[in-house]
């Protein structure tokens, strides 16, 4: 029986179509990667199939009393309340049984036989219920599941309204996963886990015995807990089954395939229009002319799927820096408390270092406080001379209600329109994304136009702070290929070491140098 059931559906903003009169469904422990380049719809496909958007046309059909559980990352999260309570609101349901239950039993004094004994089976029931879902080991789950997101080393205690966005993604991505509903449905958990935090989360999803939707650009650990494929492209969602490497070979040979197929029918429809066109007007030959007409007429066309704008990522090189990047005098990093020892460490000219370890040990801070944003506990940062700085932030706050265009010209205003437009279409924007508003796009499209200022301005050191978050496949492929050709000198905080192992000559582990246990 399906889970979920989708049937016609069809979805668009605007002139934009995102989906065309798709149709799929849903089975009971399906493990389900949900691919799609940037901008796709994959983010509107869990929007719709969970109702916060109302589709244009089509019928979402869920089976009955199925528990579905969605990282909505928007999710309020109530000021006062810690992240151990925030956890355990998994369990309310089992928490309102028990209320039920304590009330049955001081009923129980005062009434008939015959109440005492339903009342009694009720307890039963109720009983069983909570032995069954491992009632009495909560504490000890919710411990577990935040041992596994790194959520402990936060403090379990701590006021939920201080949380970053990232810690605040761990909490919801914990709460759901001690819920177990019957489908899990994550968009791109991974996001704000560290590679120790990424391995835990694999290892639960291998063993999760129900369903889950997961859109995530990290192919190996797609491929390391999937066991189905749904891709988006062109307004269609195909089926394939096996993970992401099966796919592309399918893929890639249909595609061939189709390619193929084209060409020949190009070659036949240029043979009968040419036939057509010279024997049309003479008497002895119409009648084979129309023939050919007709057989035009009726031919289904095959169409080749438009092509996919690539991101081409070229960084603008300023001139040469001097040898010294920065050095630490017995810096220590932090806010309230210090997440350092004292630091003595140095970057020179020409160096490509990933910063690597748990989440909450001072990556960014440290990335900050190079750049003079936060100002350290103790010590100094020397930096060298003749230095062009260009830094991608990881989370941007701001509320952004310019256009793609109004954006890219505040930061250049001595460009054309045309160049912006340039510039925008080669960080693989369409001209639909290019005059939408920031705030619509997705959060790869919004990256992308991010790296676009960042490549079209003269730097000669990069500091970068989880750079493909929300990348999609090729996004990130050309990025790595732009930062191994890159002359100048880069620091790069990254979870993927499948992306910086290939970009950097040197990796530096904080969690050497933390305060904190990890």
């Amino acid at each position: 029986m399906s889970i979920l059931t989708v049937k016609n559906l069809s979805h668009g903003f605007g002139d934009r179509a995102i989906f065309n009169d798709i149709s799929f469904r849903i089975l009971p422990g399906e493990h389900i990667g949900l691919i799609g380049a940037n901008g796709e719809g994959k983010s509107t496909f869990m929007n719709i199939i969970t109702s916060k958007i109302e589709p244009d046309e089509g019928t979402i059909e869920w089976a009955k009393r199925v528990r579905v559980g969605y990282l909505d990352q928007h999710t309020y999260l109530e000021k006062g309340r810690t992240i151990r309570d925030i956890l355990k609101d998994a369990f309310k349901y089992l928490f309102d049984l028990e209320s039920e239950m304590n009330e049955l039993y001081l009923k129980m004094g005062d009434v008939s036989p015959e109440e005492l004994e339903e009342m009694l089976e009720n307890v039963g029931t109720i009983q069983d219920i909570l032995t069954n879902n491992d009632f009495y080991v909560i504490d000890a789950k919710v411990d577990e599941v935040a041992r596994g997101l790194g959520l402990t080393d936060i403090g379990l205690d701590k006021d939920v309204n201080d949380l970053s966005g990232g810690q605040r993604a761990k909490v919801l991505l914990g709460k759901l996963l001690l819920e177990k509903p019957d489908i899990l449905l994550l968009d791109e958990p991974t996001n704000h886990l560290d590679e120790q935090h990424i391995e835990w989360l694999k290892r639960f999803l291998q063993k999760y015995d129900n369903a889950f939707v997961l859109i995530s650009h990290d192919i190996p650990f797609l491929n390391s807990v999937i066991n189905l494929i749904y891709h988006m492209e062109n307004q269609e969602l195909n089926r394939y089954v096996g993970d992401y490497d099966n796919f592309m070979q399918i893929y890639e040979a249909k595609k061939r395939q189709l390619e193929a197929e084209y060409k020949r029918q190009q070659q036949e429809i240029a043979a009968l229009e040419d036939f057509v066109a010279r024997n049309k007007a003479r008497i002895s030959t119409r009648n084979m002319a129309m023939s050919r007409q007709k057989k035009l007429d009726k031919m289904e066309r095959i169409e080749l799927p438009q092509e996919r704008i690539k991101p081409e990522f070229n960084f603008k090189q300023a001139k040469t820096s001097g040898r010294l990047i920065f050095e630490t005098k017995d810096l220590v990093i932090g806010y309230d408390n210090p997440l350092t020892k004292p630091l003595n460490i140095r970057m020179e000219r020409g160096e490509k270092i990933a910063l690597v370890g748990a989440n909450g040990i001072g990556k960014t801070t440290l990335l900050k406080s190079i750049l003079g944003l936060i100002k350290p506990l103790s010590g100094n940062v020397e930096l060298g001379y003749e230095q062009s700085i260009g830094y991608f932030e990881q989370e941007i706050k701001d509320y952004n209600n310019n256009t793609c265009i109004e954006e890219i010209w505040n930061e250049f205003p001595g460009f054309t329109q045309y160049e912006v437009r340039a510039a925008l279409a080669k960080c693989g924007l369409t001209t639909k994304h290019i005059e939408s508003k920031v705030k619509v796009l997705s959060g790869g499209e919004q990256a992308k136009v991010r790296l676009c200022k960042l490549i079209n301005r003269e730097t000669n050191i990069l500091l970068l702070d989880e750079p493909t978050n929300h990348l999609d496949v090729d996004a990130k492929e050309e990025l790595k290929r732009a930062l191994r050709n890159y002359k100048g000198s880069i620091l790069l905080i990254c979870h993927e070491p499948e992306f910086y192992r290939d970009v950097v000559t040197n990796v530096w582990n904080c969690e050497d140098w933390t305060t904190k246990i990890v």
